[in-house]
């Protein structure tokens, strides 16, 4: 029941009919219990977690055990579950946060890529069961909305008072808990969790299944959106994990061939390496220039996705000058011929303290839309909605079709060495960090 006065089972619901398991029976032994994955026993446990402390600190601390309740919203979940994590990483999102680049506050939790085991059901969550090793899309979503039942989960309306559209561990996103912790609240079980279907199978290749709940889905989208397909001429702007991962998911669409641009030589390499073409943008000024040595003709392209955001900084010489949070925007208009589409699951905000001027400290930047509105271009922003590509990709994982770990080069650590893997990422390793917070990721 969400708000309000919680009313008692009613006398009938003692006892589960014989078509209905009993979901008592599934319920973990109480809040500080837990059943382990690999032996089955109940055993008391505490929570720690990371946490934002202010601009460029993170720390490891003790936090509540979690409970099928979010007090910033007075609501019980009692549709909701409490998760074991076994993997949970480090987003550039989280980055945006850490630099000081969001109103994010000190003491926001931190982490919304969420794999895990299930060890807690509240009473109203009738599928899911104790035991089941899941996967949590990032975006928070009630299925019962328009959004939802429309497969936007990632504007949901019912989970933040806010605005639409929540996500675990993020400044503005609804006042829920992150998930770079031991345990961790998640709402609507039933909805939200993706249930891996052997469990043995899933430990076997979690550092490619812990990509579902964000960067995996997020590349897709922005390929996706981009218009990828068979034969497609793409270019792919940013070699981070977002990037690296749009650029395997273009791949996996049929693209005939796939062009990465980043000024991180170590990420380049890294996207070389699974067969993209790359353009080292700190060596040069002219986007349309290289790509016309890769590709001939015009060099224009016929998609392109914007994998940097609003941090991006210019090209070549304009590099050193600092940050220009449109460049992105505008050069993936140049490029991409007319009638070609734009994929954006570059993250952009409505509010950036550490911004270069005033307008784009609220989101208000210089693009240039007579460009991209004189080529027919088509465009689609905002973040992903997981759920709507996360089954299929898991099957192409479990399949053997796609190596999505191998690709953004996933480096597995344990949960108190965080505070380090965020400093690394933030100088640009060509890594995804993957958190093991029960040591049970090989």
């Amino acid at each position: 029941m969400q708000g309000g006065k919680q009313v008692a089972p009613a006398p009938w619901r003692a006892r589960a009919p014989p078509w209905q398991p009993d979901r008592e029976a599934q319920r973990a032994p109480g809040p500080s219990c837990t059943a382990s994955p690999t032996e089955g026993t109940a055993v008391a446990d505490s929570n720690k977690g990371v946490v934002y402390t202010g601009p460029g600190n993170v720390e490891v601390q003790d936090l509540d055990y979690p409970k099928l309740e979010l007090p910033e919203q007075n609501r019980k979940l009692e549709h909701g579950a409490i998760l074991k994590v076994v993997a949970t990483n480090i987003c550039g999102s989280d980055q945006h946060m850490v630099r000081g680049r969001t109103t994010a506050p000190a003491g926001q939790t931190l982490g919304h890529e969420i794999t895990g085991e299930v060890v807690e059901l509240g009473r109203d969550v009738e599928f899911i069961k104790v035991g089941d090793l899941v996967s949590v899309p990032f975006n928070i979503a009630c299925g019962r909305c328009r959004n939802c039942k429309e497969r936007n989960t990632n504007v949901c309306e019912n989970v933040n008072p806010a605005r639409a559209g929540a996500a675990y561990g993020y400044v503005d996103m609804g006042g829920w808990k992150g998930g770079q912790a031991r345990y961790v609240t998640v709402p609507y079980a039933d909805w939200n969790l993706l249930k891996f279907p052997d469990k043995d199978q899933a430990m076997a290749k979690i550092q490619d299944l812990a990509m579902l709940s964000d960067i995996f889905p997020t590349g897709y989208h922005g390929a996706v959106s981009a218009g990828v397909t068979t034969g497609s001429t793409v270019y792919v702007a940013g070699a981070g994990p977002v990037g690296l991962a749009c650029a395997t998911s273009c791949h996996l669409l049929g693209a005939a061939v796939v062009i990465v641009g980043d000024m991180n030589a170590d990420r380049l390499r890294q996207a070389a390496s699974f067969g993209c073409e790359t353009v080292d943008l700190s060596a040069t000024d002219d986007l349309r220039g290289a790509l016309q040595q890769i590709l001939g003709g015009s060099g224009e392209v016929d998609s392109a996705v914007d994998c940097v955001g609003f941090e991006a900084r210019g090209h070549g010489k304009e590099g050193s000058q600092g940050e220009a949070p449109a460049t992105v925007l505008n050069s993936i208009m140049d490029i991409t011929r007319a009638a070609g589409k734009l994929g954006i699951p570059g993250l952009y905000v409505t509010g950036d303290p550490g911004a270069v001027d005033e307008p784009a400290k609220v989101g208000s930047l210089s693009i240039r839309i007579g460009l991209g509105w004189a080529k027919a271009h088509s465009l689609v922003t905002g973040q992903c909605p997981v759920m709507r590509y996360n089954r299929e990709l898991m099957t192409a994982i479990l399949h053997d079709k796609v190596q999505i770990a191998k690709n953004v080069n996933a480096t597995v650590i344990p949960l108190d060495r965080a505070p380090q893997g965020y400093q690394d990422f933030d100088k640009g390793a060509a890594r995804k960090y993957v958190i093991d917070p029960h040591g049970m990721v090989a």
